[in-house]
């Protein structure tokens, strides 16, 4: 079917917007990453906007010479493997028992998980319960508080819910425990919607600032997020002073160029994985919300 010349123009404009969105929210980055590529005492001369104009991998070379964000990007790393594992297996295993309509306290735990979701303690009193149970300043800091969340288990039990009855029978008939009908049949079948989870678990672990902000003192405890945080705030002075001493106490860098180096370094690896977790994610919502 030939298209009217509406039509075609309508799909040029429509081209042209789309293009133009995308080059809008893509510039940010490409700005930031052509600033951490260009020399540092070049870069302030401003005039840099799509690609650097004296290419250079020095400031990448003081960031990744230097043991402190080692050590930040080994915490960031171990928590978001943890907190991922521990997430999604608890939530998995809570969704499961919630889609049992012969649990007698199922009714009362749906609703249990449900109030946190609109009613917040408040952070005063959730940071005396962490002082309380000896967590400030420990790495379980960053795990434990977010061990099941509410929103996840909704979404999972949903997804649950739906799977036929009928192989779970057979399971029981054939002498299956709940642990083998749950790890040999429902978690397998559950992976769609699992790893939208862990998709939603990692990104968040890994991009959270605050809890180290707020409840981590320990530098040596500090994520990735937390040691960008400090080179953004910290002034002019202070960040010379930390390059300085980064660098072996030759400043060749600036503090703007390590603050785009990190900013690159910092979201580089969500940007690699999400693409190959982008089908889970999109088919896992899809079936969350419509099996709802």
């Amino acid at each position: 079917m030939q298209r009217s010349r509406g039509e075609k123009w309508f799909n040029v404009v429509n081209m042209v917007l789309m293009l133009a969105f995308s080059f809008l929210c893509l510039y940010p980055f490409i700005y930031i990453l052509a600033i951490s590529l260009n020399d540092a005492m070049d870069a302030q001369k401003g005039g840099i906007y799509l690609w650097p104009r004296m290419f250079t991998w020095k400031n990448y070379s003081v960031i990744f010479n230097d043991k402190d964000i080692f050590l930040a990007y080994g915490v960031t790393i171990a928590r978001v493997l943890v907190g991922v594992i521990t997430q999604v297996l608890l939530v998995a295993m809570f969704a499961f028992v919630l889609t049992k309509k012969s649990f007698p306290l199922r009714k009362f735990l749906n609703w249990w998980i449900v109030i946190p979701m609109f009613l917040s303690g408040g952070l005063i009193p959730f940071y005396i319960t962490l002082q309380q149970l000896h967590l400030l300043n420990s790495f379980w800091t960053y795990i434990i508080p977010g061990l099941y969340g509410a929103f996840n288990i909704m979404l999972v039990r949903t997804f649950m819910t739906e799977l036929p009855e009928a192989l779970e029978e057979s399971a029981k008939i054939d002498g299956a425990s709940d642990f083998r009908i749950f790890f040999s049949i429902i978690f397998p079948l559950s992976k769609p919607v699992l790893a939208t989870i862990a998709l939603f678990v990692g990104v968040g672990h890994w991009n959270d600032w605050f809890t180290g902000f707020t409840f981590i003192s320990n530098t040596k405890l500090w994520t990735a997020q937390n040691l960008l945080l400090f080179l953004i705030q910290s002034n002019e002075a202070s960040n010379l002073a930390v390059l300085s001493k980064m660098h072996k106490g030759t400043v060749t860098v600036t503090a703007e160029s390590i603050k785009m180096a990190m900013l690159i370094v910092t979201t580089a690896p969500i940007l690699c994985i999400y693409p190959f977790l982008q089908k889970y994610f999109v088919k896992g919502i899809m079936l969350g919300s419509l099996k709802g």
